[in-house]
């Protein structure tokens, strides 16, 4: 089992719920955590909790600026970091003619581009390390396209494809890359719609807490991609080889979904 006590990790989406429930876990396994997210007063307020010993960068990283100013304070760290991981995110539950450009811009690039960025950003700084490793935090709809959801999945199936590539590019590398999928789970990013509808289709959703500790689990493995709950990791592989039967088994529940629309 890897052990997380005294590695420096970046974590980002920290205030978010599950950004907060794996950096209670990481904390309590002795990691030195570099917490950060746009929000200052939640990311305060996290630290405190946690004994203050951690550092905070409230910073914006859909923008350039953003990124700068993480990698800076991380450059200036008595100990480089030697594991990022990727929480933050923004969620839409909306037909794709109900996006604006500006809409459509903001969720990919937040998801998606930005993600990427921030992986290039850091690389000098991984491997500059003996060992090193980016873990992006996806979605089982980065496997499975879903209606109602159409730009999100774009932007999961987007990063989820530059996680295997850029794992296979870093392969001669001491950096590993990994991707960790939860299925839907308990958070702010899903309205009051979203948690009806997942009840009257009867999908589980996850509490932040049990995706913080199969992600945490995941990390003392050191596994290579994950994915969370059952049956959708089944349904995974079986949207992989048989995209039809997938099909089929949306167009059942469609009329439902639009309900929520």
């Amino acid at each position: 089992m890897y052990s997380l006590n005294d590695k420096t990790i970046v974590l980002t989406g920290a205030a978010g719920g599950i950004g907060t429930a794996v950096a209670r876990l990481l904390d309590k396994l002795g990691a030195s955590l570099v917490l950060t997210d746009i929000n200052a007063g939640q990311l305060e307020t996290l630290n405190t909790q946690l004994g203050g010993r951690h550092y905070t960068v409230d910073s914006d990283l859909g923008s350039a600026t953003g990124r700068q100013k993480l990698i800076a304070i991380c450059q200036e760290l008595m100990r480089t970091p030697q594991m990022l991981i990727n929480i933050a995110g923004i969620n839409r539950f909306a037909q794709i003619t109900d996006y604006s450009d500006e809409q459509l811009s903001t969720l990919i690039n937040v998801n998606l581009t930005s993600q990427i960025a921030l992986c290039r950003d850091f690389l000098p700084l991984l491997q500059a390390q003996s060992e090193a490793s980016i873990i992006n935090v996806g979605s089982i709809l980065g496997s499975i396209g879903m209606p109602g959801y159409s730009v999100y999945c774009a932007s999961k199936f987007g990063l989820r494809g530059f996680s295997e590539a850029l794992g296979r590019e870093l392969m001669d590398s001491h950096i590993q890359v990994r991707y960790f999928a939860p299925r839907a789970t308990q958070t702010a990013l899903n309205d009051s719609r979203v948690n009806d509808m997942n009840k009257a289709l009867g999908n589980a959703m996850d509490s932040p807490e049990q995706v913080a500790t199969e992600l945490v689990n995941f990390l003392q493995k050191q596994d290579k991609r994950a994915y969370l709950g059952w049956p959708e990791k089944l349904f995974v592989r079986i949207n992989s080889v048989f995209p039809a039967l997938v099909d089929q088994s949306f167009r059942k529940q469609l009329a439902v979904i639009r309900r929520y629309l």
